[in-house]
C-alpha cells in the first residue's frame, strides 16, 4: 500500500469514527435521517460563504453550513408543530428544497469553481493527498488536518457532555426535567453534526455522509447494549469499512467512497445476521 493509500484510509476512518460517534446518540434519538438532512440542507450555506469570501474551507464556512442546517431544522419543526404533516416528512420537505437552493446557487454562480456538483455529491477522498498544507515545515494532506481536527474535537464534546448526552439519548424529556439541559443538548448535537458534515463534504460528498453518520453507529447497536461500548464499536467497524472498502475500490479500480460505504453496508448486513443476540439467524437458531 503506497502512503497516498494509506492517508486516504487514515482520512476515511478518523471522518468514519467522528460521524459513528455522533452517529451513536442520532440512532438512540430516532433523528437517523438527521445527518442526511442537514447534510444536503448545508449546500446554500457553503455556496454563500463561497461567493462572499472565495473560500470553502474556513471558520466561516462552517458558521454559514452550520446556519442553513439549524434554518433546516428550525423549518421543519415548526412545519410539524402545525400538525400538517408527521416530523419525518417535515424534516423530507425542507432539506430538498435547501439542498435544491444550493446547486442552484453552484450552476449559476459557481460553475467552473472548485466547489462542483460532482464534489458535492461524491466527494474527492482519492484526490486528497494531492491538497496539501504546510505544517511545521512538512507537506500534510489538508483532508487530514481538518478531520483530525474535527475527530478530536467530537470525541472531546462527546467527554465532557457524557452525562447530559447519554441521558438526552435514551430519555430526553427526563433530561430537561433533571436539570440536564435535554433541550440545549439536542440542540448542541446539531451544530456538531452541521459542522461534521462540512467536513465530509470534501471526503465522501453528500450522497454518503448519511453512510457515515448512520450505518456503523447501527451495526454496533446490533452488537451491544451498553452506550459506550456501543461508541466504540462503531468507530471499530468505521474503520474497517474504511480499509476494506478502499482495497476492494483499487483493486476493482471504482468509486473508494462509494464502496467505503458498501463496505460497512456489509458489516452491517453481517450483524443484522450473526449479532449474538439480537441477529436474525441467532435468534432463529435459540428458538425451540
Amino acid at each position: 500500500m503506497s502512503p497516498d493509500d494509506v492517508m486516504i484510509v487514515v482520512i476515511a476512518g478518523l471522518l468514519s469514527t467522528s460521524c459513528a460517534v455522533l452517529g451513536g446518540f442520532l440512532v438512540l434519538r430516532g433523528q437517523a435521517l438527521l445527518p442526511d438532512a442537514v447534510s444536503h440542507a448545508v449546500l446554500p450555506g457553503i455556496v454563500l460563504i463561497f461567493l462572499l469570501t472565495g473560500e470553502r474551507a474556513t471558520l466561516w464556512t462552517v458558521v454559514g453550513a452550520t446556519a442553513f442546517g439549524v434554518l433546516c431544522v428550525l423549518g421543519s419543526d415548526w412545519l410539524r408543530r402545525t400538525g400538517v404533516v408527521e416530523s419525518d416528512a417535515a424534516l423530507a420537505l425542507v432539506f430538498p428544497a435547501l439542498f435544491s437552493l444550493g446547486i442552484l446557487g453552484i450552476s449559476r454562480f459557481a460553475s467552473g469553481a472548485h466547489i462542483d456538483l460532482d464534489s458535492a455529491i461524491y466527494g474527492d477522498l482519492t484526490f486528497a493527498p494531492l491538497r496539501t498544507v504546510s505544517l511545521f515545515g512538512a507537506d500534510v494532506p489538508q483532508s487530514l488536518v481538518v478531520t483530525g481536527l474535527a475527530t478530536v474535537a467530537v470525541v472531546a464534546l462527546v467527554v465532557v457532555l457524557w452525562r447530559p448526552l447519554q441521558a438526552a439519548a435514551f430519555d430526553p424529556a427526563f433530561a430537561e426535567l433533571a436539570g440536564l439541559r435535554g433541550r440545549l443538548i439536542g440542540q448542541v448535537l446539531l451544530v456538531a453534526v452541521a459542522g461534521l458534515a462540512v467536513v465530509a463534504f470534501d471526503s465522501v460528498g453528500a450522497i454518503l455522509v448519511i453512510t457515515f453518520f448512520v450505518v456503523p453507529a447501527s451495526t454496533a447497536r446490533l452488537l451491544t447494549a451498553r452506550l459506550g461500548t456501543m461508541l466504540v464499536v462503531a468507530a471499530l467497524c468505521g474503520w474497517v469499512a474504511s480499509i476494506a472498502g478502499h482495497t476492494v475500490a483499487v483493486s476493482a479500480d471504482t468509486s473508494i467512497p462509494g464502496t467505503i460505504g458498501l463496505a460497512s453496508g456489509a458489516l452491517f448486513v453481517l450483524a443484522l445476521l450473526f449479532a449474538p443476540r439480537r441477529g436474525l439467524l441467532t435468534r432463529r437458531r435459540a428458538t425451540p
